[in-house]
């Protein structure tokens, strides 16, 4: 591009002030602010300048009505939320990109309800005077897990951190060479170990630990004995590793409690529905855990959260510890979890069909079937767009059931119009947001964790994206 045609499309670019005074803008004026629409305004004008320097830009995206709709879209994508509501297409039940676990509908409904107005957290309406905070999410979890005391923190490496520091400061902690793992963010257990002022004591070998070890290795300057799930990956092959029971056979043996870092923390039993992997609160509590700790976002169901439970003298000294204070959730976190604790009251298969994350591992070959043909019929009538049934592995995530596919059904999709790559950036891109996968050089949808309900808005987002 000469200078001289480069000067003819600077001369095109309108004045702010001329741009500002147009119906048009006034109406987006009335929307945004003032403040707001001029600041858009500049940039977008300065952007389009650039770009008519560097002779990259057509005549017609200078005109006036083209920049107006170039700062209404603009200022539309600055107001949409960050944080705002993604379909899950992927498969994966727990995605740590999409927070994990979503809220059961009857949690919700009590957290809209609630933070309208002062919501108790520690008081004694009782006596008037200061109460505890966690004292409600505590009964309950008594209830559920059969531990004289819980305590709830910001979430499960927080709980890790809080234990070792309050319990282990300058003590030795035992701990499997196969346990020592690495999980999302570089969060490492010999790094918490060392932030926590505990000293580690690796035993037996990555793939094979056994009792024995833990045996020959406790001393008195064993503070604790530490199991860890491994969360992201398993060992295979030649294999073994020392069961909760024996581990808590040889902790009483010296004295030395054994605390279980569950990860997600399951409160129904997986492994009598067919997936194994997770171990079961209860069930360690009641093999002789003096605590566990886990997580509230996941198997669990609720907000994020660290849950510390079982004996409560040492439940009490994690209380104690200057860095509980530190690592305390607010309001809406025990809100979110005495409701979801609340709905384990019921029992297991009601808990199972009332909490989304429980509901979606758990779902029938049956009902992802018919979930799958409803997608099917939907995009089949949409022309340009190729759809086929897809037999494939779904997970739970974040670091539950580890390694463990589930298997899953889904839709594949592809179109004549656009490259797959750019297909699934528009249906991440648009409202509602929708986050597929993309594998053999397609978009997949996986129905397990779409909800039935969403199936039309998916078929909508498509249509528009395609034409149809």
């Amino acid at each position: 591009m000469t200078p001289t045609e480069i000067g003819a499309l600077l001369r095109k670019l309108p004045q702010v002030d001329r741009l500002v005074n147009s119906a048009a803008v006034e109406t987006l004026i009335d929307t945004h602010s003032r403040s707001l629409v001029l600041s858009e305004c500049r940039a977008l004008l300065d952007s389009l300048r650039a770009n008519a320097l560097a002779g990259e830009i057509a005549a017609d995206e200078l005109s006036e009505d083209s920049i107006i709709a170039q700062l209404g879209a603009r200022l539309s994508q600055r107001q949409m939320p960050y944080h705002r509501r993604v379909i899950n297409a992927t498969g994966v039940v727990l995605h740590t990109g999409l927070g994990r676990a979503p809220l059961a509908d009857e949690v919700t409904d009590a957290l809209v309800e609630q933070l309208r107005h002062p919501v108790r957290v520690e008081i004694d309406l009782e006596s008037g005077l200061r109460g505890s905070r966690d004292e409600g999410c505590a009964q309950l979890l008594k209830e559920l897990t059969g531990a004289e005391d819980a305590t709830i923190v910001n979430n499960n490496a927080g709980a890790t951190l809080l234990l070792l520091s309050a319990l282990a400061e300058d003590k030795e902690v035992l701990v499997s060479h196969g346990e020592l793992v690495e999980i999302g963010g570089s969060f490492r257990i010999p790094d918490i170990m060392e932030q926590g002022g505990a000293r580690l004591k690796a035993v037996g070998t990555t793939n094979r630990t056994r009792a024995s070890d833990y045996d020959k290795a406790c001393s008195s300057d064993s503070a604790m004995v530490l199991k860890v799930h491994t969360s992201n990956y398993r060992v295979v092959g030649f294999t073994e590793e020392a069961e909760i029971g024996e581990l808590c056979d040889i902790g009483k043996k010296h004295k030395v409690p054994v605390v279980h870092d569950m990860g997600s923390g399951c409160m129904v039993d997986l492994a009598s529905r067919g997936l194994r992997g997770e171990s079961w609160v209860r069930d360690s509590l009641e093999s002789g855990c003096a605590l566990v700790c886990f997580s509230g976002d996941k198997l669990l169901g609720g907000p994020q959260a660290g849950i510390i439970a079982g004996s409560a003298e040492l439940v009490q000294k994690c209380r104690k510890h200057p860095l509980y204070r530190a690592m305390r959730p607010g309001r809406m976190t025990y809100i979110a979890l005495e409701q979801t604790l609340r709905v384990y009251l019921r029992g297991e298969e009601e808990s199972i069909q009332a909490i989304p994350s429980l509901r979606r591992v758990l779902e029938s070959e049956e009902v992802l079937t018919e979930r799958q043909q409803l997608l099917l019929k939907e995009l089949d009538s949409l022309t340009d767009l190729v759809v086929q049934p897809l037999d494939h592995d779904g997970y739970a995530g974040s670091g539950s059931l580890p390694a463990r596919p589930i298997a899953s059904k889904g839709v594949q999709i592809t179109t004549s119009r656009m490259p797959v790559q750019e297909l699934a950036r528009l249906l991440r891109t648009g409202e509602p947001a929708i986050l597929p996968t993309v594998q053999d050089d397609a978009v997949i949808l996986d129905v397990r964790t779409i909800e039935k309900t969403e199936i039309a808005e998916i078929a909508a987002r498509v249509a528009e994206i395609v034409g149809s």
